[in-house]
């Protein structure tokens, strides 16, 4: 065990997978804190039976993944506030045995370092397609990142520079604070090191849907916080999802009063931009949910200018 380190980790009737997640912090992190908002499953009694130091987020509150991972770091700074790093994971995975290890040998090593992620592999890949996808998601080019996913081992102190997660931030939080680091001079980095399980759990259409709704909700989100940045923070995802979610198919609607010709042709670029992407190396698969799923993200772009024009409270968009 490193005695630097501690972990956080979240969730919400987890059940058998939030066990194997703790069950997998020992011996790597202390203290072990869990974060529940509104567990039914008895995650509460798992947790506390499994040693872990429970935060109960109240639920009255808008929920969000980045409030709860706050709410660890706060609970952290009082239980040891001399910590140096933490393992920030979600509840429905499982740490790799030697994990912590390697990734604090590579903050000690570079100071300039905020965080540290590494291979995140679907439990169950085989389970369904969108669990494939997933999985083939998660493998990212190893060597400097501009973000991190909801697993990693960050510097306390960088995260305290940048006062941790924004809370109200539905989607897409990891990024948006990884910006915030990167403006500070702080760097991401991912390693050639197995990091997590997780498990997805995503078998149906519907729950796919709602995943890419929630990608464009966060891209959306982020591009209109940061996108004048010099590096154009997620303008690039967000001007996709506008054009072949939104703009293309409503082109196509108006065609129909113009020339079924004209339709035929605008259709025709869908299956067209499907085989471009077969022809790159791309599974043939993947490209296709790619190509189709800008309709989800215009989804999610729409509920967030929706919203922010409105100024109503954005839900949590779940696919789980």
């Amino acid at each position: 065990m490193t005695p630097d380190t501690a972990a956080i980790a979240i969730g919400r009737n987890e059940g058998a997978r939030l066990i194997r997640c703790l069950a997998s912090l020992k011996g790597q992190a202390d203290p072990i804190i869990y974060v529940d908002s509104g567990s039914t499953d008895g995650s509460l009694d798992a947790a506390r039976g499994a040693g872990a130091h429970v935060v109960e987020l109240d639920m009255t509150q808008a929920f969000t993944a980045a409030r709860a991972r706050n709410a660890g770091l706060a609970r952290l700074s009082e239980l040891a506030p001399d910590c140096v790093y933490v393992q920030v994971l979600d509840g429905d995975c499982e740490l790799q045995p030697d994990w912590i290890a390697t990734a604090h040998a590579a903050l000690e090593a570079d100071p300039g370092l905020a965080i540290v992620c590494g291979r995140r592999r679907e439990r169950f890949p085989e389970a369904s397609i969108y669990n494939a996808m997933i999985d083939e998601e998660w493998d990212t080019p190893v060597g400097e990142a501009i973000a991190c996913g909801g697993d990693a081992l960050m510097r306390r102190a960088a995260l305290a520079e940048v006062g941790g997660y924004r809370d109200t931030q539905i989607a897409g939080e990891e990024p948006e604070m990884c910006f915030r680091l990167r403006e500070k001079g702080w760097r991401i980095e991912r390693l050639d090191a197995e990091m997590t399980l997780h498990d997805a759990a995503l078998t149906r259409f519907g729950q796919w849907w709602q995943r890419a709704r929630r990608a464009g909700h966060a891209f959306t989100e982020n591009a209109m916080r940061h996108g004048r940045s010099p590096e154009r923070f997620r303008v690039k995802e967000t001007l996709r999802a506008a054009i072949w979610g939104l703009a293309l198919p409503l082109v196509t609607l108006l065609s129909l009063f113009i020339s079924p010709w004209l339709t035929l042709a605008l259709l025709l670029i869908w299956p067209v931009q499907i085989l471009r992407l077969k022809l790159r190396g791309m599974p043939l698969h993947s490209a296709f949910f790619l190509t189709v799923g800008k309709l989800p993200e215009a989804q999610g772009l729409l509920g967030y200018v929706w919203g922010w024009m409105t100024g109503k409270e954005r839900r949590l968009i779940e696919y789980k």
